[in-house]
């Protein structure tokens, strides 16, 4: 039998657009630094650009996006080309990056991250420490998948999370994202500190 309306979740309620700061200034990076840097565990997520063509390599990650309990930072580094081109300013949001995602006592969390990291490492020459991805950390005795943003919502708060292909698949590397690619991302990183911090406190219980 078919699920029927009743057995419906409720929607997820992620992330407000007021509640996302996309870091552009020094003045933005140095806010950011102090939440994030002030945070016992963040949020973590990158989105990269699709490539489509055989044996083309991502030039990602264009976004990286961290989440303290209540806002999320989105951080848009671009393609390769436009870190070389836009050093000066760059410089601020990599400085917060490489402090946060380096940082031995921050807690980093998120979901599928192996290609995140990878692409942060290959592409910023960042080596990210203390990380907990939970796709396998929630995993149940038994279960072999790894476990998904939108299964954790369902079994941590019975509801459930939107995850439209659609709006995955744009281009991340653009110089404007739009209102639904930046809740969209911030949702990717709040989403995961919220799960964390839901999966800690049942365990304290």
């Amino acid at each position: 039998m078919g699920a029927t309306p009743e057995d419906s979740l409720p929607p997820y309620d992620g992330v407000k657009l007021a509640d996302v700061v996309l870091v552009k200034t020094a003045a933005d990076a140095a806010a950011a630094l102090a939440a994030l840097a002030a945070s016992d565990a963040v949020g973590f997520d990158t989105e990269s650009k699709p490539t489509f063509a055989k044996g083309e390599e991502s030039t990602g990650p264009h976004l990286v996006q961290l989440a303290t309990d209540e806002r999320a930072w989105l951080f848009q580094i671009g393609a390769q080309r436009d870190i070389a081109a836009n050093a000066p300013s760059l410089a601020p949001l990599l400085d917060v990056l490489r402090a946060v995602l380096e940082s031995e006592t921050i807690l980093k969390v998120g979901f599928g991250l192996g290609d995140d990291l990878r692409r942060v490492r290959a592409k910023l020459g960042i080596e990210p420490r203390n990380v907990l991805d939970l796709s396998t950390a929630l995993r149940r005795r038994g279960e072999r998948n790894p476990l998904g943003a939108k299964t954790a919502v369902a079994r941590f708060f019975g509801q459930e999370m939107q995850k439209s292909k659609r709006i995955t698949t744009t281009n991340w590397a653009l110089p404007r994202l739009s209102e639904k690619q930046i809740l969209y991302a911030a949702d990717d990183a709040h989403v995961s500190l919220r799960v964390y911090r839901r999966w800690r406190a049942q365990d304290a219980a």
